[in-house]
């Protein structure tokens, strides 16, 4: 099929159609389009050669529409309208008459930590809306936000693409998670008990080792890792009952603190404090129902 060239179409041309049917007079549509007489009737010219008919008559002192003129008017309506009215007209963003979807992604940590938090604000704002979580990490975020065309994303991912800017929200420090019934420290937890307990390890790519074994080697100590798990919630039920620590961010360890038996105290060893960032696209950083909803997680985690 032959492309269509769009060489000859002028969006000025349907705007002066519309004025010439409704005034019918070349004179008074020139006067409505802001040009002179003599161009409004070049222009006409354009438009008979665009659309291979004379859409005008004159009759008496009238310019009539053709029957064909006739047909064509509602259409040429129709797209000028969506062209003001869904195009050009940008609407502003209202929460309270939003109904669509809420597509926030989380890192496991994230949505642990921030998820019934993040619903509840919005159901409150935005009572129409639905809500829908979407686990992402480092390496399948990007696929994740272009495809689902996530409003945010929330958690700690580093090298970001050049398609996002971020907002900083918090920086996280660690603490050391066990079962008090199973684990018997002696407080303050010294390294030697660190290293005899086998460890639990919270790993986003299934890694047994991490920075906290460089820094044991460094001083000569190893310790046990005897599983690992890239879900918190995971580990969480792997600790207790179970002779295992594990080092886990601090809020997440207080947070288990209120809702289960398990008990955190200090690592032992400096753990390297990792950020919590608010990813969107750079494409959306001025739209109204982004700015919205990064302003609304920005509260709650922060």
């Amino acid at each position: 099929m032959k492309e269509f060239n769009w060489k000859g179409v002028d969006l000025n041309l349907l705007v002066a159609f519309q004025a010439l049917y409704r005034a019918k007079s070349v004179s008074l549509a020139a006067e409505q389009c802001h040009v002179s007489q003599s161009a409004m009737s070049h222009t006409l010219q354009r438009m008979r050669t665009l659309f291979d008919d004379p859409l005008f008559e004159r009759v008496g002192i009238k310019m009539e529409p053709t029957r064909y003129a006739q047909e064509i008017a509602p259409t040429i309506d129709l797209l000028l309208g969506c062209i003001k009215n869904d195009l050009l007209s940008k609407k502003h963003f209202s929460p309270d008459d939003y109904s669509g979807v809420w597509k926030i992604g989380l890192t496991d940590y994230a949505e642990q930590l921030f998820a019934p938090q993040i619903y509840d604000a919005i159901k409150q704002h935005s009572p129409n809306a639905q809500v829908s979580f979407y686990n992402v990490n480092r390496s399948n975020y990007l696929e994740i936000a272009e495809n689902e065309k996530l409003d945010a994303i929330i958690g700690s991912i580093e090298n970001l693409n050049r398609r996002f800017l971020c907002e900083h929200l918090y920086t996280e420090q660690h603490l050391c998670l066990f079962d008090p019934q199973s684990v018997a420290f002696d407080l303050p937890l010294t390294l030697e008990q660190f290293v005899k307990v086998e460890h639990a390890l919270v790993s986003p790519d299934g890694s047994l080792k991490t920075q906290v074994d460089k820094l044991l080697a460094k001083r000569g100590l190893e310790r046990r890792v005897g599983v690992a798990s890239r879900h918190f919630l995971t580990i969480r039920r792997l600790l207790i009952g179970r002779e295992l620590v594990c080092i886990i961010p601090k809020r997440f360890a207080e947070l288990e603190l209120y809702s289960h038996t398990l008990a955190a105290v200090a690592a032992p060893i400096e753990v390297p404090d990792f950020d919590i960032r608010l990813l969107y696209f750079k494409s959306n950083q001025y739209e109204e129902k982004s700015v919205w909803i990064r302003k609304l997680i920005s509260q709650i985690v922060k």
